[in-house]
C-alpha cells in the first residue's frame, strides 16, 4: 500500500484489517485501495467529530475541516431549534450536531440518492432526510420557522475538478464537487433562498475555501445578511457566518 501511494499505508491497513471478514474480503479490499477508492468508502465508514459516519460508493467523503462547521453552528445552536443541513451528503454535519445537542429540530436535503440513504442511516429517527434540490423537497411547515441553516454545498470550480486527487475525482459524483465556473454557484443559491426559510435574525453558515471566502460574503450580503468570515487553521476549514437582518 506503501508502494501504491497511501501516505498512511499502517493505518489504513489497520482499518481493512479490521473490517476484513476473511483473508479472501481482506485481500479484495487491499486492491480497492491500492487502485484509488477512498478509504472509507472500502470500510463504510469515515472518522467525523469523533463519531462514525456510514458512507458507500458514490457519496462525497466528509472532510475534517467541515468540523468548523459542526463547532460553529453547534456554538449557536439551543434545544428546540429548527436546523436545516442542506447539501447534507452523508448527514455528517446533522448528525454531528444532533449528537452535540439532542434537543434540535433536524432537516437535511440532498440531490444525490446515493448521499440521501447514507444520511438517513446516520440520522436514523433523530431527524428528517429528504431528497431534492435546495429548498425543494423540505416541508413547508418549516418556512420561516428555522433557527439555523448549515450548508456544505459543492464549491470546486468547475475546471480545477480535474486537478482533484484521483480518489475524490474518480469516485465521488461530481454533483457533490462542481460548484460552477467560479465554485460559488450553488452557495448564491443558497443565500438567496435562505431568508424565506429563516425566522428574524436567523443564521447561515455555509463552508467555502479562505481564497473564495470574501465572494462568499458579498453573496451572503447581496440576500440580506450581515456576514463575517471564520477560519480555523488546524483544521484548515474557513466558514462565512451570516445574520439575516430586518
Amino acid at each position: 500500500m506503501r508502494a501504491a501511494g497511501c501516505v498512511f499505508a499502517e493505518d489504513e491497513a489497520r482499518m481493512l484489517l479490521d473490517a476484513a471478514s476473511s483473508p479472501e474480503d481482506l485481500e479484495v479490499m487491499v486492491q480497492r485501495r491500492v487502485a484509488g477508492e477512498p478509504l472509507e468508502v472500502i470500510v463504510g465508514w469515515a472518522s467525523f467529530c469523533g463519531l462514525r459516519m456510514v458512507v458507500g460508493a458514490g457519496v462525497f467523503v466528509p472532510r475534517r475541516r467541515t468540523e468548523l462547521l459542526v463547532e460553529e453552528a453547534g456554538a449557536l445552536a439551543a434545544p428546540g431549534m429548527v436546523v436545516v443541513d442542506m447539501c447534507c451528503g452523508s448527514g455528517a454535519v446533522a448528525t454531528a450536531l444532533v449528537a452535540r445537542q439532542p434537543g434540535l429540530e433536524i432537516y437535511a436535503a440532498d440531490i444525490e440518492p446515493a448521499a440521501v440513504r447514507c444520511a438517513r442511516a446516520n440520522l436514523g429517527t433523530r431527524g428528517q432526510v429528504f431528497e431534492g434540490d435546495l429548498f425543494d423537497p423540505l416541508p413547508v411547515f418549516i418556512v420561516g420557522r428555522v433557527d439555523i441553516i448549515v450548508a456544505n454545498a459543492p464549491y470546486v470550480p468547475t475546471d480545477a475538478i480535474a486537478l482533484m486527487p484521483h480518489e475524490a475525482r474518480i469516485h465521488e459524483p461530481q454533483v457533490a464537487l462542481d460548484g460552477g465556473a467560479d465554485g460559488l454557484d450553488l452557495q448564491r443559491r443558497i443565500a438567496l433562498a435562505a431568508p424565506e426559510w429563516l425566522r428574524p435574525h436567523g443564521r447561515l453558515l455555509i463552508e467555502t475555501s479562505e481564497r473564495q471566502a470574501p465572494e462568499t460574503v458579498r453573496a451572503f450580503e447581496a440576500a440580506g445578511f450581515a456576514a463575517s468570515i471564520l477560519r480555523s487553521e488546524e483544521l484548515d476549514g474557513t466558514v462565512v457566518i451570516g445574520t439575516l437582518l430586518d
